[in-house]
């Protein structure tokens, strides 16, 4: 699993210019999480069945797919337990920093 790089935000010229589909790479975030999280998702791998309802709905685009498990990139999530809300096994719990 490659890291995402800081990438520069470039204002859209055009409607076509933005991103688009469920979901693109967290390095489309204009700067890292500032520390500011006070709580953080932990996957239990052994509840959760990969139906990537986490994936799609991830206002941040930080939740990837790895080889049949997701991961969360924790530079660029943002703490808002939208995936821990969203699943259906509860396979993914909010934990305090």
């Amino acid at each position: 699993m490659s890291r995402p790089k800081h990438t520069e935000y470039k204002i859209p010229q055009h409607i076509n210019d933005y991103p688009t589909g469920p979901q693109y790479e967290a390095g489309f975030l204009p700067e890292k999480n500032a520390g500011w999280r006070t709580f953080k998702p932990v996957v239990n791998h052994d509840e959760c069945i990969y139906c990537l309802r986490c994936y799609l709905l991830c206002p941040d685009g930080t939740i990837m797919k790895d080889n049949g498990k997701i991961k969360i990139d924790m530079d660029y999530c943002k703490g808002c337990g939208v995936c821990a809300h969203e699943c259906p096994k509860d396979a993914i719990e909010m934990v305090k920093e």
